[in-house]
């Protein structure tokens, strides 16, 4: 359990983990946070009783980026190691093969916003506040927003969130598929902890193999994608759960197998 960033177990679904940021007063993402943010990740990536984790920041903020004061005077050689850091963090939140929600409250911004990018769905609260202000400081989004808002919204409206560095309220968020869902903000943990339960019961693998080919395919040609989908999808025909599956719908109907994960 790191200072800032700790795995939690929700009391009402012990099956969805809660990574839980915890860094007074804006959740800054500092060196130590982005560490820890990584040990997270691999815990809940590791650990089977976890069938789908939960972002959260709290009742007041996401997380307002990054921590200015850390970087403003680093030049080019130490935020060249640095910048590595920063996104092989963000890139095991990204990697964990289970469902991943984002529960947004208040600003998600910067390293925020990019942050809730790496998640599989995101929850926002009806006040909540997104975006990329990184060019008002000179400089732009390096935490992965310039590859994976694009991939979400569209290069053309990346580039809007990028180039002027507005926010967007959570309505124009949902508008533009930045967000999925949009609830009063004291829904927002409890809604996306909902969200994360429905997988508790599911087929492990399936899930992750259901991730995996999905988001390795968005990087690759189509015919490489329908290989990556067809390898996926043979090699789940040596697990338990698909014999499992079968038998349940052709005995039972769809809907009905208990999985084990195996």
């Amino acid at each position: 359990m790191g200072e800032f960033v700790r795995v939690e177990t929700d009391a009402d679904h012990p099956a969805v983990a809660v990574i839980r940021l915890d860094r007074p007063k804006m959740n800054a993402l500092n060196t130590q946070v982005q560490r820890e943010l990584a040990e997270a990740a691999a815990q809940v990536s590791e650990d089977s009783a976890v069938a789908a984790a939960v972002i959260y920041g709290g009742e007041r903020v996401f997380a307002a980026g990054a921590d200015i004061k850390e970087m403003a005077d680093m030049d080019y050689a130490a935020m060249a190691a640095h910048s590595r850091t920063l996104q092989d963090c963000f890139t095991a939140v990204a990697r964990i093969p289970k469902p991943v929600i984002a529960a947004i409250t208040g600003y998600a911004l910067g390293g925020g916003c990019e942050l809730a990018l790496c998640a599989d769905f995101r929850v926002a609260a009806d006040n909540a506040k997104l975006g990329q202000p990184e060019i008002q400081l000179g400089i732009i989004p390096g935490a992965g927003g310039t590859q994976r808002l694009p991939r979400l919204i569209g290069p053309a409206k990346a580039k809007d969130l990028i180039f002027t560095g507005r926010h967007v309220d959570a309505a124009e968020a949902l508008e533009i598929g930045l967000v999925d869902k949009v609830v009063p903000a004291e829904e927002v943990y409890a809604t996306a902890v909902a969200m994360a339960a429905r997988y508790a019961n599911g087929p492990a693998l399936a899930l992750r193999a259901a991730k995996q080919a999905i988001d390795a395919g968005l990087e690759v040609d189509l015919d490489t994608g329908l290989e990556i989908e067809r390898l996926q999808f043979s090699a789940l025909f040596a697990t338990e759960d698909q014999k499992t599956g079968m038998r349940s719908f052709m005995e039972h109907g769809p809907g009905k197998a208990t999985f084990s994960g195996r």
